[in-house]
């Protein structure tokens, strides 16, 4: 990679991540921190406000903004191979955003590529069990909740039809035993709980922070799960 294309690599990244470590940027470009250091210096010297943060990284001062990303095909492709995943294993409201995004991506193509991307998207199916036809409009809200650790509510149904209403605060989302699973702490029960997204009736973020303070790790939880697929 020449330095014109790993400084922009650098720059994209930055913009991707609130923070990120010398030693992360140069992990991911396979060069040395002193490197890292010096390519820093040159955005700097660029007009780019990059800034830094002691035990934290660095960062783009908040205002600043890359003109529209360009995609090659190897990128558009794989994001569109990426659209037959979401469609088969996302809700609703996960495909709807997944859709719009696409079409960003392909309104920055060029007129070839999108007739190859178009050709290609022809040449692309994924054939998927009646179970995993996930139809509610959940993950979403979900994922939100999730990043700004709020109390979600929900009507649950058990294996026993037994419905109820829980107060929970979302830890993660994990996908197992070919459904979308999420993991809370439960205000009625005082203790995590697994709640299959298929059996949840409704559910909305109540927009109100959590109230425990610290919450076990989802890989931890991860570690609890009744099966390994």
């Amino acid at each position: 990679m020449n330095r014109i294309d790993r400084l922009f690599g650098i720059l994209t990244l930055l913009q991707s991540k609130k923070y990120i470590t010398a030693e992360k940027i140069a992990e991911r470009f396979d060069m040395s921190v002193r490197t890292v250091y010096r390519d820093i210096k040159a955005l700097g010297e660029q007009g780019i406000p990059v800034s830094f943060e002691q035990h934290k990284g660095y960062y783009l001062v908040q205002g600043y903004f890359l003109p529209p990303v360009s995609f090659n095909m190897d990128e558009a492709n794989a994001l569109l191979l990426v659209e037959s995943l979401v469609n088969g294993f996302a809700d609703n409201s996960i495909r709807t955003h997944y859709s719009t995004a696409l079409t960003k991506v392909k309104a920055v193509l060029k007129t070839g590529q999108k007739e190859k991307l178009e050709t290609l998207n022809q040449h692309i199916k994924l054939q998927i069990p009646q179970r995993l036809n996930f139809n509610f409009e959940y993950l979403s809200i979900i994922q939100h909740a999730i990043a700004e650790k709020h109390l979600i509510e929900l009507n649950y149904k058990n294996n026993k039809e037994e419905v109820s209403l829980r107060e929970v605060e979302p830890i993660g989302l994990i996908f197992y035993a070919f459904s979308w699973h999420l993991i809370a702490w439960c205000h009625h029960r005082n203790e995590y709980r697994d709640f299959n997204l298929t059996r949840i009736i409704c559910l909305k973020n109540l927009s109100v922070p959590f109230k425990k303070t610290q919450h076990m790790p989802l890989s931890d939880y991860m570690q609890l799960l009744p099966v390994n697929y």
